[in-house]
């Protein structure tokens, strides 16, 4: 079978044949050039209104970048037709395999951005012998061409939460759609403002908004100012998730601060390397962990005294009832604010705040959950770590939304991976 013959099967462009293909010698790396032209009395087409125009002239020739085929580079030649549009004036016809001023094919950028949610941008670069800006322009035409084609509608509960993205306190607010039939990256801010915040709910629309069940979110307080003006009707759900990863701060803080004073008084330092046994639950220690955490548990310390708190405050999510979980809310911060232990007593009193949006938890039957928002955090800390960090803001938003975003990609007449 003729390599023409192979094209023609997986690439045949309307109006347009291969004319003559052939091998280049004098290239560095194999390369082999496939030449295309119009057909006979074929009309080119205005790339600005996309009608049938009479030809002005040709270009010189251009060439265009295809799929390497059995590690050989593969580029099309085709001298380019300008048209004499009555309504765009003098225009460069549209060539169905390239967009624009584009020097690689649209089936080429498709593969680059399709192996970028794979392996890191430069990993794809170095193994298809490309550029990484080839590789970000394809994929920057990817999420473009997904946003646009994406539907937005039936979105029922969302969860909104921030992630680290530079060196520093710089942060980037990402709102995720976690519906039980579709879980995906619907928005990014810069920064964790309220502006940020309100920025989403412009950009989602009030009939969108009016549509929204559930909002998952944690605590801070710009998210809780803007959701309950924007989105008041929604129930709001601070997650176990979160709550529990304070508790657990709170822990730890008692116990450093402890291990410190035993060692200056001069006592024995039963603290020493017990984080994990205070942090982790109990059905995940090791027998060696549970033998010393025994040996803990002797002693009246405030390590000890939080860490039993914060196993009594387990059976708050076992509770149906909002209005039984409710009582058991309000007794375990009575008996925390009764402890003399105050990072446990900080706990407490921000639980009592936010007491309402800690008991829709309930409401909501436990079928929304922020550990879907914090996996989906997980996954974009990796994204970012794939290229040591970005540069701009604008490469790490288009990275995060091909990797999370599940957007549509167009149907191949040849899928190539």
């Amino acid at each position: 079978m003729q390599l023409k013959t192979i094209l023609n099967r997986i690439q045949k462009f309307k109006s347009f044949v291969y004319r003559s293909i052939r091998w280049v010698e004098d290239a560095k790396v194999p390369t082999i050039e496939a030449e295309l032209r119009s057909r006979t009395n074929s009309r080119p087409v205005c790339s600005g209104c996309s009608h049938k125009r009479p030809g002005y002239d040709r270009l010189p020739m251009r060439r265009f970048e295809f799929i390497p085929m059995w590690g050989i580079r593969v580029f099309f030649l085709y001298v380019p037709r300008r048209v004499d549009c009555p309504t765009c004036g003098i225009r460069v016809e549209r060539m169905p395999w390239s967009e624009g001023k584009h020097r690689l094919t649209e089936t080429y950028a498709w593969f680059l951005a399709g192996w970028a949610r794979r392996l890191s941008w430069k990993e794809v670069a170095e193994a298809f012998r490309t550029t990484w800006d080839h590789v970000f322009c394809s994929v920057e035409m990817a999420v473009t061409w997904g946003q646009e084609k994406r539907d937005l509608s039936g979105i029922g509960a969302i969860g909104i939460d921030e992630i680290q993205w530079q060196r520093g306190h710089k942060y980037l607010t990402l709102v995720y759609q976690i519906d039980a039939d579709c879980l995906r990256l619907l928005w990014i801010g810069k920064k964790r403002k309220v502006k940020t915040l309100l920025g989403f709910f412009r950009w989602f629309g009030k009939e969108r908004t009016r549509e929204l069940d559930y909002i998952c979110s944690d605590m801070w307080k710009p998210y809780l100012r803007v959701i309950a003006k924007k989105a008041g009707h929604a129930i709001h759900i601070l997650d176990r998730f979160h709550i529990m990863a304070k508790l657990r701060k709170a822990i730890d803080k008692v116990r450093a601060q402890e291990a410190k004073e035993l060692k200056e008084k001069g006592y024995d330092p039963v603290l020493t390397k017990s984080r994990w046994l205070l942090l982790k639950r109990p059905e995940n220690l090791t027998e060696e962990q549970e033998t010393k955490l025994a040996d803990l548990l002797q002693y009246n310390l405030k390590s000890i005294r939080s860490y039993l708190l914060k196993e009594e405050f387990q059976f708050f999510w076992s509770y149906k009832s909002p209005y039984w979980a409710g009582l058991f809310l309000d007794k375990w911060c009575t008996k925390t604010m009764r402890s003399k232990i105050e990072p446990m007593k900080d706990i407490a009193r921000s639980l009592r705040k936010h007491r309402p949006l800690l008991l829709n938890w309930f409401r909501a039957k436990g079928q929304f959950s922020s550990g879907i928002v914090e996996g989906f955090n997980n996954k974009a800390k990796l994204t970012t770590r794939k290229a040591y960090g970005f540069r701009t803001y604008h490469a790490a938003e288009i990275a995060l939304y091909h990797a999370l975003g599940a957007l549509p990609v167009p149907k191949m007449t040849h899928e190539f991976f």
